[in-house]
């Protein structure tokens, strides 16, 4: 077995209205439990819009630094994500496939180690 990440961007999943956006709910989570159901689940979750809350890490000067945001440059924010555990590539795509219908949006299918 192998464990993917499939996961979205923010920035991916586009304008929409507000009802449209709380139809899709029930079908992600339908897809979640359809995937514990088949054994496959290990983490499921959205990540916060509200960036206040977010804060950053930053080692690349040899000192750590955190401080308060998301890193200033990144336009890029994971929206996001859920971790499976399947046999091999081929189940990911599908896991994957089913989690982009229900959410109406493109997802990212990587293996993580």
């Amino acid at each position: 077995m192998a464990q993917y990440i499939v996961y979205f961007n923010q920035t991916w999943v586009g304008d929409h209205p507000e009802e449209w956006f709380a139809s899709r709910g029930p079908l992600a989570h339908a897809v979640v439990e359809e995937i514990k159901a088949a054994g496959a689940y290990v983490f499921a979750a959205g990540v916060d819009e509200d960036m206040t809350g977010a804060f950053s890490a930053d080692a690349t000067s040899g000192t750590v630094v955190v401080t308060d945001g998301p890193i200033p440059a990144n336009e890029a924010r994971i929206g996001g994500l859920t971790i499976i555990d399947v046999a091999d590539d081929e189940a990911a795509k599908v896991w994957g496939g089913k989690i982009a219908e229900a959410c109406g949006w493109p997802q990212e299918i990587r293996r993580v180690y």
